[in-house]
């Protein structure tokens, strides 16, 4: 049993690793050209968007439903391998949960035999077992250490995989991803902050639980569709989604500040020299820090109370095009006070008059 857990778990592993999510063709456009004004446009693949995918940073290349991208398989978790990554997130803790129980029973049954009662004490007799058959396999004290170590990390795997498998069920059981969920979220947040009087309906759950289900997991192991063209629910345009995406990002544009650095900044993760409170409240995420030089302009996007989120603009073509976007250190760089255009407060900042 534990030879097949263990052959199972590597497939689905290395499936998801080496199959890949699935990449947009480079060049893409849709069928027909009018469609382009519902997309975004990737300056880095040279094509547009299809519908639920994303541009990776890690990867350099535009995922067809894109969930996110994984360190463990260095890899992104999306359209052709969402499957096989989420049977390993299943696997991997149905594998621990039985090693676990080698473990336990492994370790009282040694134990039980090498118990000895008396009248003031109870000894354990870690030399030898004092009944027949001896074990095959000689359970001393390091073999004690190294069944409890093992154990260990056998509950440990099962506790923080089992908890990645329940997330991915949910967002599989709606047709989503937690890409998507976020989008979803936000077009929440939009429609109550401008109080439009719009409601957004995700387009691609299909009403039913199994029929979602079906949309990832199919008894050929090949997932349904091409990675570009979606069913969508009744009441739902093919891009939906994707307009709601266009809307959010002008919504971003018209809320972003411009901001000019008054201190140079390496891009380090922890900045020694910008302060305690930076040091210790960088941002948990690997999203990249970008390096400012005295002078640079920056459309800040969003921010903590030490950090903030934004693009450098760039002054000449000189700088090559390429997007610089990141977490700067919020103390290196000061409101940009004759911008009356974009003169709104990043989230979480008061407004000024």
């Amino acid at each position: 049993m534990l030879l097949n857990w263990t052959v199972m778990i590597l497939y689905n592993y290395f499936s998801a690793m080496f199959v890949g999510p699935g990449y947009v063709p480079l060049g893409w456009t849709p069928e027909k050209s009018q469609d382009c004004m519902y997309l975004q446009y990737c300056k880095v693949c040279q094509s547009y968007k299809a519908p639920r995918s994303h541009h990776c940073r890690k990867c350099n290349r535009c995922v067809m439903k894109m969930d996110h991208h994984c360190p463990w398989i260095n890899n992104c978790c999306g359209y052709q391998n969402h499957a096989s990554f989420t049977l390993f997130l299943l696997l991997a803790p149905l594998g621990c949960i039985h090693a676990s129980f080698i473990f336990i029973m492994t370790m009282y049954t040694q134990l039980y035999n090498r118990i000895s009662f008396g009248w003031s004490s109870v000894k354990i007799d870690m030399s030898a077992a004092k009944r027949d058959p001896r074990p095959i396999i000689p359970f001393g004290l390091s073999a004690f250490a190294a069944s409890l170590f093992a154990l260990g990390l056998a509950l440990g795997t099962t506790i923080a995989v089992g908890m990645l498998f329940i997330i991915q069920m949910k967002v599989i059981l709606t047709n989503k991803t937690s890409i998507e969920s976020w989008i979803e979220e936000k077009a929440k947040d939009r429609i109550q902050y401008y109080q439009t009087g719009e409601t957004f309906v995700f387009p691609y759950d299909m009403g039913s639980k199994w029929k979602n289900f079906k949309q990832v997991f199919t008894w050929s192991g090949i997932p349904e569709g091409d990675g570009l063209d979606w069913p969508v629910r009744d009441g739902c345009h093919q891009y939906s989604l994707t307009i709601e995406q266009l809307k959010q990002k002008a919504d971003k544009r018209v809320r972003s500040v411009r901001y000019r650095a008054i201190e140079d900044y390496s891009g380090v993760c922890c900045p020694v020299t910008k302060g305690v409170k930076t040091f210790f409240t960088t941002p948990c995420t690997e999203e990249p820090r970008i390096a400012l030089s005295k002078g640079d302009l920056i459309l800040a996007t969003r921010g903590l109370k030490h950090w903030m989120y934004g693009e450098k603009i760039l002054i000449s073509a000189a700088d090559g095009g390429i997007r610089e976007r990141g977490w700067f250190p919020r103390k290196c760089v000061e409101k940009c006070q004759y911008d009356s255009e974009t003169d709104q407060p990043v989230d979480g900042e008061k407004k000024s008059k």
